[in-house]
């Protein structure tokens, strides 16, 4: 009997032939990754087990170093110490003059603005509450409150009058 093969069969082969593929390639893939991960570990422990030894014999060696020549420690510190007092004094006293500037310039520029809002209120004052303004592009005059009462613009409920471009 002859036996032909469906879409489906084809399909199914193929899917089956592609679970086995896939399935050998992770078998490999752990087997690797697992002699990998061993390796490293080998080798990770072999290099700590180097600098374990190479700081011990490094430790001992500075500990005679420092037993032989207790004074260069001792300098060492003493200048760091003086080092770090000297350079905090300095740049105690270097934020002290900037924060005093900086408080005497607050000081000029209240003076300066308490100047400015006495002029302004004296302006004000010699302008006859009169406002000069540009709104939307378009120049116009703000007359002080009840002068004028059909002007067509009105400004903070102030009468206003617009000016020709020309």
């Amino acid at each position: 009997m002859e036996r032909t093969s469906s879409a489906n069969d084809l399909t199914e082969r193929l899917r089956r032939r592609l679970e086995s593929e896939r399935r050998e390639i992770e078998e490999l893939t752990a087997s690797e990754l697992g002699r990998l991960g061993e390796n490293s570990r080998r080798v990770a422990r072999n290099a700590l087990r180097t600098i374990e030894r190479d700081t011990e014999e490094a430790t001992g060696r500075m500990r005679g170093l420092l037993m032989k020549a207790w004074l260069r420690p001792f300098v060492v510190g003493l200048g760091l110490w003086l080092g770090i007092f000297g350079g905090s004094w300095a740049t105690m006293r270097w934020l002290s003059r900037s924060i005093q500037a900086r408080i005497e310039r607050v000081a000029e520029l209240d003076y300066d603005i308490n100047e400015a809002r006495r002029t302004l209120a004296q302006m004000e004052v010699d302008a006859w509450g009169v406002v000069l303004l540009e709104i939307e592009g378009e120049r116009v005059v703000v007359l002080p409150a009840g002068t004028l009462d059909n002007t067509g613009w009105t400004w903070r409920d102030r009468p206003a009058v617009k000016l020709s471009r020309e």
